[in-house]
């Protein structure tokens, strides 16, 4: 059976030990629809859109299986993420395998309704291509969004062997339709070779910042916050987070690494410094867990989906909060 607990809270450790029962993202109870919860858990299982190694598909149910360990009081933060803000796993959207158009159809319409209650989508990907349904979705009711995407690649490519939707094309895609603000908009951890000198200048010629991963591991988490916040403002944000920009020695499981990134805990100390920004949606893309027997892939993910969890709390109780660490 289901780990139920309270309504909107996890279900407690010393009630049903947290290896028992079918996996919810970190235990939460399941629901049919987002209406009287906060933030709403949504699994987007597809991996149509690689272009390199595929297996993202199985990221979302191995996120949920790894969130067992994470339990709902935010050390750093000193908040009870659940306190204030019932959640609940709403399962996974009924993908089409093979057929990246109808897939992000359906991913729209299911964020659309989540965000129709007033709920906070955090999706579990799935490729990146994902995240265009998304943004079409949250566009609708706060128009152009300032994105925060931490990525080893820009994904800015136009298309590829003419496909114009794929993992690769999603941010391009969400800036030809408008959907997110390139002033306010920011791309941290780039790196790796790239196919022409063309292909550098892609983010600058749309007026994204980069924070490429030397500058970012070597300016650190505090000034790279800043850097984002200062980016973001006060306008609503969509923060996506590709599980690629962590260097492979952290984050093996994924379908096109890139060595030399920063470590799980770089990243995690620099979501935490976000506290105070207005994200109406977030996901954590492109976990493959067949890449990695050890699971610490999924961990990271799931963590920094616990993560997006709290700046999403953070920003209903203050307007700003800087994190305990500060």
């Amino acid at each position: 059976m289901y780990a139920e607990g309270s309504p909107g809270r996890p279900c407690p450790e010393h009630e049903r030990p947290r290896f028992g029962d079918i996996a919810t993202f970190m235990r939460l109870p399941t629901a049919p629809s987002a209406a009287g919860s906060s933030v709403a858990i949504l699994g987007v299982p597809f991996d149509g859109g690689t272009t390199f190694r595929p297996g993202a598909r199985f990221g979302p149910s191995a996120m949920r299986e790894a969130s067992r360990t994470l339990y709902a009081y935010h050390a750093q933060h000193r908040r009870d993420l659940f306190d204030r803000f019932p959640a609940a796993d709403l399962g996974d959207v009924a993908v089409v395998p093979g057929d990246t158009r109808r897939t992000l159809e359906r991913t729209e319409a299911a964020v659309a309704a989540i965000d129709g209650e007033d709920a906070f989508p955090l999706v579990l990907g799935g490729d990146h291509s994902v995240t265009l349904g998304e943004l079409r979705a949250l566009h609708r009711r706060h128009g152009p969004l300032a994105l925060v995407q931490f990525d080893s690649h820009s994904d800015l490519w136009d298309e590829l062997w003419g496909e114009p939707y794929s993992h690769a094309t999603f941010a391009r895609r969400a800036l030809d339709e408008g959907l997110i603000a390139p002033e306010h908009s920011i791309l941290v951890g780039l790196r790796g070779s790239l196919e022409s000198a063309n292909d550098a200048q892609l983010p600058q010629r749309f007026g994204i910042r980069v924070i490429d991963s030397y500058s970012y591991i070597t300016a650190g988490a505090r000034s790279t916050a800043h850097a984002i916040r200062t980016r973001v403002g006060d306008r609503a944000c969509f923060l996506t987070f590709d599980v690629d920009v962590v260097d492979p020695s952290h984050a093996p499981g994924t379908g096109t690494p890139e060595v030399g990134g920063p470590p799980s805990w770089h990243v995690l100390e620099t979501i935490r410094r976000l506290a105070g920004i207005r994200p109406v949606g977030a996901d954590v893309v492109e976990v493959a867990p067949a890449y990695d027997t050890a699971g610490i892939t999924a961990l990271l993910g799931a963590t920094v989906a616990y993560e997006f969890l709290a700046l999403r709390v953070l920003s209903g109780l203050s307007p700003f909060v800087q994190p305990a660490s500060d």
